[in-house]
């Protein structure tokens, strides 16, 4: 059996007994040389008050940890697609980010124009699904509207021309797990997209569509992020249960992260600025992840498969309500 090639998820987390304190000044990703970095935000393009507001807060934590780019997971432009609406709910909000060379990546959600593949800021180059590299990581942009054959068929290419030693990250517009109340998990996508992400060691996954923001437990070893409440939210949508690891639909939020070489480490932020999550998560099982937390380090266990398994933590509350929205951790 070949050695699987040992990876580190190294992360940053600062949890007390009842809430969670950082702000978005705080950065805790370390910002190493030649990493890369990027956003990931989704169900945004409402054009109001508080997509502005997430995007300044984007803008703030740029001048500090300076991604080079952003996942957009669909449901970019709700409603009207005119030049002027796309100036107010795209161009307008993200300008500063776009000046600062900041690039968006977009995939299609079920609110969006087939057409927005050909808008020169989701670099979409006319494609409905797509794949490009930074670094040794490849992304794999889906349309999870419409799943055909040959789109299938173009995955499993591409993820088996991309090797076994590099990062596979797969991101599209609808969740294959989800403790949303409203949607839920898209079972039937799951059917047909677990079954390659498995087969070709696929470590992590992104989507948006539920209006939170949620990190499932590992499923047959991938991680999977929902980041739909960049512009929506749904407030006291989740539902704790089984696959709940950490949600949030209090605020709206958006998520950032940093791969180095082996390493991957991620921090989700509040539109008033509070680090709603930040901790271990990886893929496949044929990675290995170590969580350092800013208060301890965590310890792991080989397997015999060749990578580590993560090592439990019990914390004094799992769970707490405030005011208009639930936090699990």
């Amino acid at each position: 059996m070949r050695l699987m090639r040992r990876r580190t998820f190294l992360l940053a987390a600062f949890l007390n007994r009842y809430a969670l304190s950082l702000r978005a000044q705080d950065v805790i990703l370390p910002n190493k040389s030649g990493s890369v970095r990027f956003a990931a935000i989704g169900d945004m393009g409402t054009g109001e008050a508080a997509q502005y507001e997430v995007a300044q807060r984007m803008l703030q934590f740029h001048q500090q940890f300076p991604f080079t780019f952003v996942l957009a997971l669909g449901d970019n432009i709700y409603g009207g697609k005119s030049p002027a609406e796309l100036l107010k709910k795209f161009e307008m909000p993200y300008k500063p980010l776009l000046d600062a060379g900041v690039q968006f990546y977009a995939v299609l959600g079920n609110h969006d124009d087939s057409n927005e593949r050909f808008y020169k800021f989701f670099n979409m180059n006319g494609q409905q699904y797509y794949s490009y590299k930074k670094n040794n990581v490849h992304f794999f942009a889906l349309d999870s509207n419409y799943l055909d054959p040959k789109q299938l068929a173009w995955l499993e290419k591409e993820l088996g021309n991309a090797g076994t030693t590099d990062w596979k990250i797969c991101y599209f517009h609808h969740p294959l797990y989800s403790s949303g109340a409203f949607h839920g998990s898209s079972t039937e996508l799951r059917t047909v997209l677990e079954p390659l992400f498995v087969k070709y060691g696929v470590q992590v996954v992104f989507a948006g569509h539920e209006h939170v923001y949620e990190r499932v437990k590992p499923q047959k070893g991938i991680y999977y992020f929902t980041e739909g409440a960049s512009g929506e939210l749904r407030a006291g949508n989740l539902r704790k249960s089984d696959i709940t690891d950490v949600g949030y639909d209090k605020d709206r939020s958006f998520l950032s992260v940093e791969i180095s070489g082996d390493d991957l480490y991620f921090q989700a932020i509040s539109r008033t600025g509070v680090t709603v999550d930040s901790g271990p998560s990886g893929g496949q099982g044929r990675p290995s992840f170590t969580a350092a937390a800013r208060l301890f380090p965590l310890c792991f266990n080989e397997r015999s498969q060749g990578f580590r398994k993560l090592a439990q933590i019990h914390w004094a509350h799992k769970s707490w309500r405030d005011g208009h929205g639930t936090v699990f951790v």
